[in-house]
């Protein structure tokens, strides 16, 4: 099954060895997004502003991959104190309207970079999306 590799200067680009998101049919993965800036490659100051961060980087690769952040099915949630999940709830409703994705919240001890937040997520696109603004990796 041939994958199509998605990409976008909008976000920031990978710090490891992985992309950014990848399109296998009609289904992205969307590879963790810390709240780094994406012409600067700086962390944003602050839990509040790297949540924010974090949503506009998902954004552009969603939209990079011809949706939108209403087309994400899943979304999993990683900070480094879990005090922190209201806030991001919080972020979430203003971006995303109903039905939400399925979403996960964990905690852990660290993430790259220092980052105190980190999302990723999985993105079902309609047959119309997926024809719009992708083309298969060579």
């Amino acid at each position: 099954m041939p994958k199509i590799i998605i990409a976008t200067p909008h976000a920031p680009g990978a710090i490891g060895t992985y992309s950014q998101a990848v399109c296998v049919q009609d289904t992205v993965y969307l590879s963790g997004q810390i709240g780094l800036n994406p012409k600067t490659m700086m962390l944003e100051e602050g839990i509040d502003a790297q949540i924010k961060r974090v949503l506009s980087n998902l954004q552009a690769v969603t939209e990079a991959a011809g949706g939108n952040l209403n087309d994400l099915v899943r979304v999993t949630v990683y900070l480094t104190d879990l005090a922190h999940f209201s806030k991001v709830n919080d972020a979430m409703a203003q971006v995303f309207t109903a039905p939400y994705p399925a979403r996960a919240a964990v905690g852990v001890a660290s993430l790259p970079r220092g980052a105190l937040v980190e999302m990723d997520g999985i993105m079902v696109l309609s047959e119309l999306e997926r024809v719009k603004g992708i083309e298969p990796s060579s």
